[in-house]
């Protein structure tokens, strides 16, 4: 496999594109160029140092830094969940129940992928496990989060007929019935239109770096087709799991709904 290496000057090169986009802020005043500064050169920093712990991680192969690496991820992946939230559950329940739902759908999905799929030796080979939970991840957070969101701004918007079903002796299910299917829908749209278009509209990234990096385009494309069964699946099941979580959350063993759980906005 051949790859061509970039030089910092090819990285600068690249970066005058971003110009373009602070170009389009300032001509139309939209405020967003200190944004986009303070956004790239965050990412520069984040990727080029992930990079190096990476190498690093590789390089061992100890399958005690690749669980810690895993945990780390799961972990900020939580706490995305909450920020993205407008009105998250006091206390750390927002944040526990993506960061519960992630752990347990991301590590199950990925050692699925390594272990029985690839067939990979050994299943917890850093340079397989962790850029296969971080795709995994990426995207069950994306519909964690939008599930979560759907299900709390839609309890608040419908408060007096889920009320109604609850009073009526509706168990709390019943109650969410039509709340749930839209979180659900809500939240797996993204990854349903992703593999639509993929391979038409887009390449997607895993499929795109191999290529990059000299893969047969074939042997590529495999590789991606496996990777978005993957993310649908564990997609699906994180969201499930969280849609229900969230019904936990928002009634209580009385089959009251509790709107006070959550918080008035983010902070």
């Amino acid at each position: 496999m051949t790859y061509n290496v970039l030089s910092i000057g090819d990285l600068i090169a690249a970066a005058l594109l971003i110009v373009l986009n602070g170009a389009i802020s300032f001509a139309f005043r939209l405020g967003l160029e200190r944004s986009l500064a303070i956004a790239a050169i965050r990412m520069v920093v984040q990727l080029g140092l992930i990079g190096f712990v990476l190498k690093i991680v590789f390089t061992s192969a100890h399958p005690g830094i690749t669980a810690l690496v895993a945990f780390a991820m799961v972990g900020v992946a939580g706490y995305e969940v909450w920020a993205r939230q407008t009105s998250p559950a006091r206390g750390p329940w927002t944040a526990g129940l993506g960061a519960g739902t992630l752990l347990l759908v991301g590590l199950a999905a990925t050692f699925y992928v390594t272990f029985v799929v690839m067939g990979a030796e050994p299943w917890h080979r850093p340079s397989v496990f962790v850029p296969i939970l971080g795709m995994v991840l990426g995207n069950a957070l994306t519909g964690v989060a939008l599930a979560l969101e759907t299900i709390t701004q839609t309890a608040k918007r419908e408060r007096s007929a889920i009320e109604a079903r609850l009073a009526l002796g509706h168990t709390r299910f019943q109650a969410f019935d039509d709340v749930m299917r839209r979180a659900l829908t809500t939240a797996m749209m993204p990854i349903v239109n992703a593999m639509a278009v993929a391979g038409v509209v887009s390449l997607p990234g895993m499929m795109t770096g191999q290529i990059l990096s000299g893969v047969d385009p074939v042997e590529a494309a495999k590789y991606q087709v496996m990777i978005m069964f993957a993310i649908a699946g564990s997609t699906a099941l994180a969201v499930m799991a969280a849609v229900v979580g969230g019904v936990f959350l928002l009634t209580d063993e009385r089959s009251r709904l509790r709107l006070d759980r959550l918080m008035v906005q983010a902070t």
